[in-house]
């Protein structure tokens, strides 16, 4: 895990030191943003329920690396469980950001269980977004959406701009819904929030069920990959550091607050402040020039059953990332060559391979 040293824009340094909440902090990403968060001196409320989705240990060993860190408190609570969740927020009245990371993830899981998408990315927004808009003092609201929204697009690159009504995926149906949910939010009650589209994480301490994990696995193991579409795939693979800097750009950037519209609302009337930005590489990657790269890190060649697509897969993804260049100054910087070898490094020394 690595921890570059990120700064606030000099407009904070003058401010008593923020108290972030992070959901999913024993996730992947959660676990590499509360890290940055607190290496740059924040305070940290980890927030997770350690489901057993995937193995429970990794999710306890990435805790392990925060809880070192006196600025890092950590609760086990399901965001769905609002009463529970709120009770965080009044035992921490100093809270006054919050990064929502906390969801049910997985294409292909939410084709078989699609009760439990909903029960976390649309009840646990909402269960988020009430406890921000409910606690004083509250000044912004970043939270995970995904490049999944974008169903079965074939305009390349996707564009925050690009019409989002056609998810293929249960689970991208719920990340689309906690979308609209925000923007409500931020239209009624002027709750400051941005959401952001990340574009296939990879790295250390990444998820089982992800591609680089399970290849990487199998290779080990000396047992055959699976390669969906017959290796006929696209993906913009986005390195873990670079997304976790765009996340902490994106909270140090809230959107304007303007005034309540009252209806009826004109073309011309101030937007609500709540805005959608992708986070990716800007790189559409061959599959297997990425299970290429895997088997050179490893040093040893894949077997390969070549699969037809999954329901609920896309052939490419491929982000239009200006506007987050933009607004939110993110440059990713990591290319599959330089970040695949820390992932296996990495790999190899959690295994003990």
């Amino acid at each position: 895990m690595t921890t570059p040293n990120y700064r606030r824009p000099l407009v904070y340094y003058w401010e008593f030191l923020m108290t972030v909440l992070v959901t999913g902090a024993a996730g992947f990403i959660g676990m590499h943003v509360s890290a940055v968060l607190l290496a740059r001196g924040e305070r940290v409320i980890g927030v997770d329920n350690l489901n057993p989705y995937y193995d429970v240990a990794l999710k306890q060993a990435r805790l392990a690396r925060l809880q070192s860190d006196a600025h890092f408190s950590f609760h086990q609570v399901d965001i769905a469980d609002s009463t529970a969740f709120r009770q965080i927020w009044t035992d921490n009245p100093d809270i006054n950001q919050a990064v929502h990371l906390a969801a049910q993830a997985g294409v292909r899981y939410s084709l078989s269980h699609p009760e439990a998408y909903t029960e976390t990315n649309v009840a646990g927004h909402l269960s988020v977004l009430e406890a921000c808009r409910h606690h004083d003092g509250f000044r912004h609201l970043v939270y995970a959406s995904s490049s999944s929204v974008y169903g079965a697009n074939t305009q390349m690159p996707f564009s925050v701009d690009d019409r989002v009504d056609q998810p293929i995926s249960m689970y991208a149906a719920t990340k689309r819904a906690a979308e609209l949910m925000s923007e409500t939010y931020a239209h009624l009650y002027r709750l400051p929030q941005t959401g952001l589209r990340f574009f296939t994480v990879y790295g250390p301490w990444g998820r089982p069920d992800m591609s680089a994990f399970l290849f990487a696995r199998a290779i080990f193991d000396g047992q055959p990959i699976h390669v969906f579409n017959h290796g006929d795939m696209k993906r913009d693979f986005t390195y873990i550091d670079d997304i976790v800097a765009g996340v902490v750009n994106a909270l140090d950037r809230p959107p304007p607050v303007t005034p309540p519209v009252t209806p009826p609302v004109t073309p011309s009337a101030p937007p609500s402040p709540h805005r959608l930005y992708n986070l990716g590489n800007h790189r559409s990657e061959k599959l297997m020039d990425f299970i290429g790269a895997i088997e050179q890190a490893i040093g040893r060649e894949a077997e390969k059953i070549m699969e037809p697509m999954q329901p609920g897969d896309v052939p490419e993804t491929f982000a239009d990332i200006a506007a987050s260049q933009r607004d939110l100054d993110f440059q990713p910087r990591t290319t599959i060559a330089e970040g695949i070898p820390r992932f296996i490094a990495w790999f190899r020394d959690y295994h003990g391979l």
